[in-house]
């Protein structure tokens, strides 16, 4: 067995084959493992795009809800930017963690 093995490797295709394909799969700019992490930041960067379609597509109602109600603006102005009639008071009530 060993000797059908050794005259295997002794051709001369099969070892610029072999070659190639150790060269291709570790050694080449575009390698298997840079192959599988751009494959993976593709997938990550393709959930981010879902992700700020999503909040762009909130804050385009945000938007809109802001310009057409006279309401929600004011609603926005006083939460956002404590913003207040002259004749009211603002309180901020802010909750602090108790230490042990």
């Amino acid at each position: 067995m060993f000797q059908t093995l050794l005259r295997f490797f002794k051709n001369k295709y099969v070892l610029v084959t072999l070659a190639f394909i150790i060269w291709i799969l570790f050694f080449d700019r575009n390698n298997l493992i840079t192959q599988f992490k751009l494959t993976k930041k593709v997938r990550k960067m393709n959930d981010h795009k879902e992700y700020y379609l999503d909040e762009i597509k909130k804050n385009r109602q945000a938007i809109q809800d802001l310009t057409t109600d006279t309401q929600s603006l004011e609603r926005y102005a006083r939460e956002k930017h404590l913003m207040k009639k002259d004749n009211e008071d603002i309180y901020i009530i802010v909750e602090e963690e108790e230490t042990p």
